[in-house]
């Protein structure tokens, strides 16, 4: 029982700290997205989502939907571009109709987040090769408030 207490005390401080991260980023990008799509392992609805990348780790990014019904934190890595973004945009795969948030990038800046694929789309992008697969690119809005 004392096991338990202490690994809940644990994810929830842990879940505190990644919160107080996410709450201090730097900028936020808002877009609309017209199509449901997968960000990391969580499927996400067709809406308007902001995503903040956290300022501390430069790793972990929060989309969340403005309605505030979907949302998910996801782990990243470094991507860098030959040249400085002239505007904020996310990048998806996509294999058929299926969609995975691929990239975030925010304008001014050369660097910019990528997420790794999941087994699911690494899985899906090997059946769709007979298919139409690409990418598609929303340009975002660049917005300095945080919440």
């Amino acid at each position: 029982m004392k096991t338990r207490a202490l690994v809940m005390a644990g994810v929830m401080a842990l879940t505190a700290m990644a919160s107080t991260q996410i709450a201090q980023a730097q900028e936020t990008v808002v877009v609309n997205i017209p199509f449901d799509f997968a960000a990391g392992k969580t499927m996400l609805p067709a809406g308007e989502y902001s995503v903040k990348v956290s300022e501390s780790t430069h790793t972990l990014i929060l989309i969340s939907r403005k309605d505030s019904t979907a949302s998910a934190f996801i782990n990243t890595n470094n991507v860098v571009a030959l040249n400085v973004q002239t505007e904020s945009k996310l990048v998806f795969n996509r294999y058929g109709d299926r969609y995975f948030l691929s990239q975030v990038w925010s304008e001014g800046n050369s660097e910019g987040r990528q997420l790794v694929k999941t087994a699911r789309e690494k899985e899906i992008a090997l059946s769709a090769k007979i298919e139409t697969e690409g990418q598609v690119t929303l340009v975002a809005e660049l917005s300095h408030t945080t919440r």
